[in-house]
C-alpha cells in the first residue's frame, strides 16, 4: 500500500467505521473521539489532537461536512473544503480514522462510536459537551484540555481577510 493509499484508508465512511471499531474492540484499544471543523489546521490543533490520542490507543476525529462548517461559521466557511481537511487530519501519524458529518452537532456520530474517551477543547464546559451523556452512559469518560492560546482558525482567517482589504 503506497503512503498516500494508507492516509486515504484512514478518512472512513460510516460502514468502515463500524467495522473499523468492532476490530479495534476486539482487541482492547481505547478509543478517543473528538469532532470539529478543522478549517485552518494550526499548531493549536496539533497540539491538542496529539494530547488526545495519547489519552487512549486509538483516536477517532469527526469533522464536520462543507455544508455543517458553512452553517455554524458562516458565508465563505469552510476556507478549505472537506476532502482537503481530512486528508490533513488523515496525514498526521497520531490520527487513527477520521469520519465526515453533515449534522451540526456529533450527537449521532458519537451514538454510534461509543468512545470510551471523548475530549473537547478548553472552552468547553464538560457537562454541556454534546454527547458527555452518552459516554457516561457506557462507562467511558469527558475530558476538557487546555487550548494552546493564540491559535484560532478563525483569528487566522480573519487576518488573511484584513491583509487582502488593504
Amino acid at each position: 500500500m503506497s503512503l498516500l493509499s494508507f492516509i486515504e484508508s484512514k478518512v472512513m465512511d460510516s460502514a468502515t467505521l463500524r467495522k473499523t471499531l468492532a476490530l479495534w474492540r476486539f482487541e482492547s484499544e481505547k478509543i478517543v473521539f473528538t469532532n470539529g471543523c478543522f478549517d485552518l489546521l494550526h499548531r493549536g490543533h496539533i497540539q491538542y489532537l496529539a494530547q488526545a490520542r495519547m489519552l487512549g490507543s486509538k483516536l477517532v476525529i469527526g469533522l464536520n461536512s462543507d455544508a455543517s462548517v458553512q452553517r455554524l461559521k458562516g458565508a465563505g466557511r469552510p476556507i478549505n473544503e472537506q476532502q482537503s481537511r481530512s486528508m490533513m487530519l488523515a496525514s498526521m501519524l497520531f490520527v487513527d480514522a477520521v469520519v465526515i458529518f453533515e449534522e451540526d452537532t456529533p450527537y449521532e456520530l458519537i451514538n454510534t462510536i461509543m468512545p470510551d474517551i471523548l475530549v473537547k477543547g478548553g472552552d468547553y464546559n464538560p457537562d454541556t459537551i454534546v454527547g458527555a451523556d452518552i459516554v457516561r452512559q457506557n462507562g467511558g469518560t469527558v475530558s476538557v484540555l487546555p487550548f494552546l492560546e493564540g491559535y484560532s482558525s478563525t483569528n487566522i482567517a480573519r487576518k488573511i481577510l484584513d491583509s487582502a482589504s488593504e
